[in-house]
């Protein structure tokens, strides 16, 4: 009896993994926010240059004095970034213009490139900010929590669930981050200052922080790690609140033993990120998931952080957007899940990133004032991104043995967090190159795909829990025709691994 075995018989489906998805996915909920909330907090707004200090305010008003400094543009609107080589004072009029200042961090004209900075940049603290330098470092600290909430959050929510129900699972998990998206429209849309909106996204997290200490641990990850008493409290546990409580009086430490003991031979106690790199398999695995992480992200990232390209209130773009780009997540969510459970994780990651490459590219080519083509097109790119994000946190939670599924993924989410920190640094090529960025948003998943390809299907695989297991999985997805002659798949003690290093 495997440890799979094990959770059939305290329940693998029942309250508790109902509960225990449920609560690890409300942070998720918010985390939406956090990433998209640069729309917002570093928006460019209306500015002009400042009026000449040395014009007297005695005799006239501040919009004389500006009048008579900044020209006027097309709209009748102060000029953002000229002003006269000296004040024009015979353009006096009595009507005046008023000052366009607006609370801010000032990123315009040459400061504008700090904002592509800013997401490089915790949450409640951000808030509080007075400087933009101080800023960006808790919005650092902001990201490197979010990124090992969600880590923790998929690792537990993956190993308290049957393999028949993993792509189900994992894929409503996702939904959680595409309603967080329309969230965020709305609450942005509700409150404009910046300082109240930041706060108004951070304090929910405080709720997760005071449940998160009901959590179980993986039992999985307890008997690897040679902490098999509080695997079998954690077990008995299940299944009371499925109501097995029979079952909970018969889970002792000898069943947990005589249920992993294969798992337990092959496991040394500790590992580290080196493993990752161990044997030949596991460099491809990383390898190849480091790249499907860091373009999905680069170029997700790259679509829905400029929303002020398309010249209107960055508001009402973000409620229309929010719903658009937020609710194609839906439909590509549950095309890539069809697609997992039919095709397997391998084709549908590649195609996913091929095809959101593609839809980028052609957007090149489409006229500006083709506005609607253009929106559907990079929708369209985005529900791809969208479904590969989907896609490569379950089949990467499927690659990476129970040992060290939590280093790998945590190695993947800091290259998609590389990805992102990229992503607006793309954006300033398009000063010189508008078309630019958009080539290499484009280019980026059409190459991952290419290495989502050499990795090694999952489907219907049960969770690995060694490192030799990842070496046996890989030689049961092989086609028969590249299986070395005389291979033995069985019985299931004997291994087929990748030499060490």
């Amino acid at each position: 009896m495997a440890f799979s075995d094990l959770l059939e018989q305290v329940g693998s489906t029942g309250c508790f993994q109902f509960l225990h998805v449920t609560l690890l996915s409300m942070p998720i909920l918010m985390m939406a926010s956090h990433n998209l909330l640069q729309n917002f907090v570093a928006a460019v707004p209306p500015h002009h240059c400042a009026p000449y200090a040395n014009l007297s305010m005695s005799s006239m008003g501040a919009g004389d004095v500006l009048q008579a400094t900044v020209p006027l543009d097309q709209n009748g609107k102060p000029e953002r970034c000229r002003r006269y080589v000296h004040p024009q004072l015979q353009l006096l009029s009595s009507n005046s213009s008023e000052s366009l200042w607006e609370e801010g961090w000032d990123l315009v004209c040459d400061q504008r490139a700090l904002k592509q900075m800013s997401p490089c940049g915790s949450r409640t603290c951000a808030a509080f900010s007075t400087s933009f330098t101080m800023f960006c470092i808790f919005r650092v600290c902001c990201g490197m929590a979010l990124s090992g909430l969600v880590l923790n959050s998929f690792s537990l929510i993956v190993e308290w669930i049957p393999t028949r129900v993993r792509t189900v699972v994992g894929t409503g998990t996702g939904y959680f981050y595409t309603a967080g998206q329309l969230i965020l429209a709305a609450v942005a849309y509700c409150i404009r200052d910046w300082r109240w909106l930041t706060l108004a996204v951070s304090l929910p997290f405080y709720v997760s922080f005071l449940y998160s200490w009901w959590f179980l641990e993986s039992a999985r990850w307890l008997v690897l790690t040679k902490k098999s008493e509080q695997a079998v409290k954690n077990l008995k546990t299940v299944a009371r609140i499925n109501g097995r409580r029979a079952e909970a009086d018969k889970i002792n430490f000898e069943m947990l033993q005589e249920s992993m003991k294969k798992e337990m031979a092959f496991s040394k106690g500790s590992y580290s990120a080196l493993d990752l790199l161990r044997t030949s398999t596991m460099r491809t695995i990383t390898v190849c998931l480091s790249a499907v992480w860091f373009s999905t992200s680069f170029a997700y990232y790259g679509l829905s952080m400029d929303l002020q390209k398309f010249g209107v209130s960055i508001y009402l773009i973000q409620i229309i957007f929010g719903i658009i780009f937020g609710a194609v997540d839906i439909p590509a969510k549950i095309l890539v899940t069809i697609s997992m459970s039919m095709l397997g994780q391998r084709p549908s990651q590649c195609r996913a990133l091929v095809l959101a490459g593609v839809m980028i590219l052609i957007n090149l080519l489409v006229p500006y004032d083709l506005q609607v083509l253009r929106t559907s097109l990079a929708v369209t790119g985005k529900g791809c991104l969208a479904a590969s994000f989907n896609c490569c946190y379950l089949y990467s939670g499927e690659l990476y043995p129970t040992v060290i599924r939590q280093n790998g993924m945590g190695w993947v989410s800091m290259m998609a967090r590389f990805g992102a920190m990229v992503a607006p640094m793309v954006l300033l090529l398009g000063e010189d190159s508008p078309w630019l960025p958009g080539f290499i948003y484009g280019g980026a998943p059409i190459v991952s795909g290419i290495f989502a390809f050499l990795l090694p299907e999952t489907l219907a695989q049960p969770l690995p829990d060694t490192i030799q297991d990842v070496g046996e999985s890989v030689v049961h997805s092989l086609p028969p025709a590249t299986i070395p002659a005389g291979t033995r798949l069985e019985p299931a003690t004997f291994w087929v691994t990748s030499p060490t290093l």
